[in-house]
């Protein structure tokens, strides 16, 4: 998955859509996703990454992942691919 390139995101979560006008706020693990799929990295790769730093399995984050991102894709924050 790959985010908009033309979106703006703070250092707290802050993120602004300058084509729609609407902004968001991630709590701390979101941000960190949305870093993730910023730098282009594979469900995999974020997965390994998150179920290493934080007390979760494999099957609950990813269910996580999936929930998160399907929110992106419905306020257009990810690009088509």
């Amino acid at each position: 998955m790959k985010t908009k390139g033309n979106i703006a995101i703070s250092e707290s979560g802050f993120l602004f859509d300058p084509t729609t006008g609407e902004s968001f706020t991630f709590n701390p693990v979101g941000l960190e996703i949305f870093n993730y799929l910023k730098e282009e990295k594979s469900l995999g790769e974020i997965t390994e990454i998150m179920t290493e730093k934080y007390d979760i399995d494999a099957n609950n984050f990813e269910r996580y992942y999936y929930d998160f991102t399907s929110m992106l894709n419905q306020y257009h924050l990810l690009e088509n691919e």
